[in-house]
């Protein structure tokens, strides 16, 4: 009978511990869909919504959720009855986003939107920005990229044998990859062959670096040291130029351009260059070598570096694109008119267009939108697209190296540019929101 009784207890006792496990797991599972459901909700909502100036703008977010629209400023006053007229009249606007809700203000300005789901639960606030309604032209066109780099950067660090057979290595543990070189004894160095010349006439002496690393400017302190062949070294690589080809996405009513979709980076260290000067020239493609998986492919130009053949002059190279001013021969040479810009929260799932140029001149192609990323930490992957059009998949595979840049189209306006493609799968890639690329 004891026994019997001491089973009965124990048995019951695994029983309450595995209604206490199946009741936690069913909190956590409880817990995880309100987690998951509450993010997907959020990721429908852009951090940062941009509204054409004089335009009517229609959110749809399709979310059971109310919003303030205000001026961080003030907050006093004010609703919506889901369509605002001139959002400037009013310091506080409620905004109900279970069903469609139209704005419209008359002037560049900035606001705030506080969003709270089932109008309780704070869900995200939203930086509202009201842009000038521009028009683009979409170019579509090849260019050749030179840029020079705004002092020397330094690519690579390594030691090299002393005449006395012995390993030197001056630069280690001072000199970073990734440093511009901007002064060498408060004397301004702006080319490869400068830096040369002042290390081979050091005579060993210590020498005063002034660079740039990151935003920070600092003096540094090296002494050269003689190599095999008797000449003074750092042991360090260097660079003060970068070439290329790309393609211009769109040009302005005042003849300013943006191009490739996303940043000239140094090839060896992958950081942003930084530029003192950059110029855009024709050039003529060449040769296409198509993409397969695993391998992209790329647009092959010939570039003549001389005055005849500028384009126009590189202004910034920022992670959304280069921007410049064109010439007055490359404005009348993109043969597209001026279009009006599309939205990030205006573009759809579903065909589009790219435009660029394989030859002689920009054409356009159909694509698939087949996905929008409003919140993707990246913003040069916004948009991803696929390539659906037989001629241009027969020519190169897909998206290849050169077509950085080409504007993407839908609906008769500019929505974006393309930036990169899936080594896994050529005929797919992404691009920018052209609101990003103004942005600069």
């Amino acid at each position: 009978m004891g026994q019997s009784g001491l089973k009965e207890r124990s048995g019951t006792h695994v029983y309450k511990q595995y209604k206490k496990f199946l009741y936690i797991m069913l909190v956590l599972g409880v817990l995880m869909t309100a987690f998951s459901a509450y993010y997907a909700t959020w990721s429908t909502i852009p951090s940062t919504i941009m509204v054409k100036a004089g335009v009517d703008q229609t959110l749809d977010f399709h979310i059971p959720a109310s919003g303030k629209l205000y001026r961080e400023a003030v907050q006093t006053g004010g609703s919506a009855k889901n369509y605002v007229n001139d959002i400037e009249e009013s310091q506080s606007i409620q905004i109900d986003f279970r069903t469609p809700v139209t704005l419209k203000a008359n002037q560049t300005d900035e606001y705030k939107l506080k969003i709270m789901l089932f109008d309780v639960i704070p869900l995200k606030e939203v930086d509202v920005k009201v842009i000038q309604n521009v028009r683009l032209k979409p170019a579509g066109i090849s260019i050749g990229i030179y840029v020079k780099t705004q002092g020397i950067l330094v690519v690579g660090i390594g030691e090299f044998e002393g005449e006395n057979g012995q390993k030197y290595n001056p630069a280690k543990h001072i000199l970073q990859v990734g440093d511009y070189i901007l002064e060498i004894n408060d004397e301004e160095i702006n080319t490869k062959k400068e830096l040369i010349e002042k290390i081979s006439h050091s005579e060993g002496q210590e020498m005063i670096f002034k660079i740039q690393r990151g935003d920070k400017l600092i003096d540094v302190k090296v002494r050269p040291e003689m190599n095999q062949a008797g000449e003074y070294k750092m042991g360090i690589w260097v660079r003060d130029n970068a070439q290329g080809v790309g393609t211009m996405t769109y040009i302005d009513e005042q003849g300013c351009f943006g191009a490739l979709g996303h940043g000239i980076n140094d090839i060896d260290t992958s950081t942003l260059m930084t530029l003192s000067r950059g110029t855009l020239y024709h050039t003529e493609i060449i040769g296409i070598t198509r993409g397969t998986t695993g391998s992209p492919g790329e647009l092959t130009g010939f570039i003549e570096y001389d005055d005849d053949n500028i384009m126009g002059n590189i202004t910034a190279n920022t992670t959304r694109g280069i921007f410049g001013v064109c010439t007055q021969d490359t404005i009348q040479a993109a043969s597209y008119d001026y279009l009006p810009l599309g939205l990030k929260q205006e573009i759809r799932k579903g065909p589009a267009q790219i435009i660029c140029s394989l030859g002689n001149e920009a054409r356009s192609y159909d694509i698939e939108i087949i996905d929008i990323n409003l919140e993707n930490d990246n913003i040069n992957r916004g948009i991803v697209l696929e390539i659906t059009d037989p001629e241009l998949l027969m020519a190169t595979g897909g998206i290849v190296q050169g077509m950085s840049g080409s504007p993407i189209l839908q609906n008769g306006r500019i929505v974006g540019a393309v930036t990169h493609v899936l080594v896994n799968d050529p005929t797919k890639g992404y691009g920018i929101f052209i609101e990003n690329m103004l942005e600069h």
